[in-house]
């Protein structure tokens, strides 16, 4: 297994690294961030996953969401894969919701996709497989959150994988693409035009399948996002929950837009709410 260190800083009290490798399962070089907070100096460390959104790379996140002081002090392991595959052999799109920077964290099954954009089990078992091996994190103890799309990937992945992850939130995440533009070209692009596939990767459709959990989920929105209308829609999330009992805590922020203004000032109780249910 490849691996190789880009760059490793302190941070307080702990570490700041980005790394790279071969991926056997997208077929590309890929990055990824990973905080290691000072208590992994002693032993391993509950894992916190953060998926990003449409356009983004392991370095938003890392870079202005401001994690790294509250993971430190809590004791989590904060890990930013990139949001899809790379590279000048990887197909593209020049619309900047498809293709590089649009992995939607699926499997993709159609052609010319279907080689590289397997974005679902990169981050649901080549990558965890790396960190495991190359990092003090207790893979028993993992949670994951994200944002917008990678709020989307965050529920989904949570929901079909409840024994692996044991808290989850997400920042204004899009709750049902089969119902939102964004995901109708997404999921029409990547699996193809049968609808029945796409639930698979569609939370409100997966809390109606497999019902309610024990785990509390999180959501943050903001009311002032250009996005909560036509892409976002929690409420269809907010109704399932409902009907499948599940419990949800579900804020909605006026003057918060879908920016990293808006997730730096949350990002912190996002933090905690992890930390509580993997401690």
């Amino acid at each position: 297994m490849s691996f190789e260190v880009i760059s490793e800083t302190a941070c307080f009290g702990g570490t700041q690294g980005y790394y790279k490798h071969t991926s056997k399962t997208l077929g590309c070089e890929m990055r990824f961030s990973v905080f290691s907070p000072r208590q992994a100096q002693e032993g391993r460390v509950p894992v916190l996953w953060y998926l990003s959104g449409l356009t983004c790379t392991e370095d938003n996140a890392t870079v202005k969401a401001g994690f790294q002081r509250v993971a430190s002090e809590l004791g989590l392991m904060v890990i930013c894969p990139d949001t899809s595959p790379r590279g000048d052999d990887v197909p593209d799109d020049d619309a900047y919701d498809f293709g590089k920077g649009a992995g939607f964290y699926v499997d993709a099954k159609e052609a010319p996709w279907a080689e590289n954009f397997q974005m679902y089990s990169y981050v649901t078992s080549e990558l965890p497989a790396l960190v495991k091996d190359q990092f003090p994190a207790d893979m028993n103890r993992q949670g994951i959150t994200g944002h917008s799309m990678g709020g989307h990937g965050a529920l989904t992945i949570f929901l079909k994988n409840r024994d692996t992850y044991k808290s989850i939130s997400a920042f204004a995440p899009i709750v049902s693409p089969m119902n939102c533009p964004w995901g109708e070209k997404a999921l029409t692009g990547y699996l193809g035009a049968n609808r029945t596939a796409w639930a698979d990767y569609d939370a409100c459709a997966l809390m109606e399948k497999h019902g309610a959990t024990d785990t509390e989920i999180l959501i943050d929105q903001g009311l002032a996002d250009n996005f909560l209308e036509g892409q976002l829609k929690p409420e269809l999330f907010e109704e399932a929950c409902e009907k499948a009992g599940q419990k949800l805590t579900l804020r909605k922020h006026p003057g918060y837009d879908h920016s990293y203004f808006f997730i730096s000032t949350f990002i912190e109780d996002h933090l905690r709410h992890h930390a509580a249910q993997l401690s």
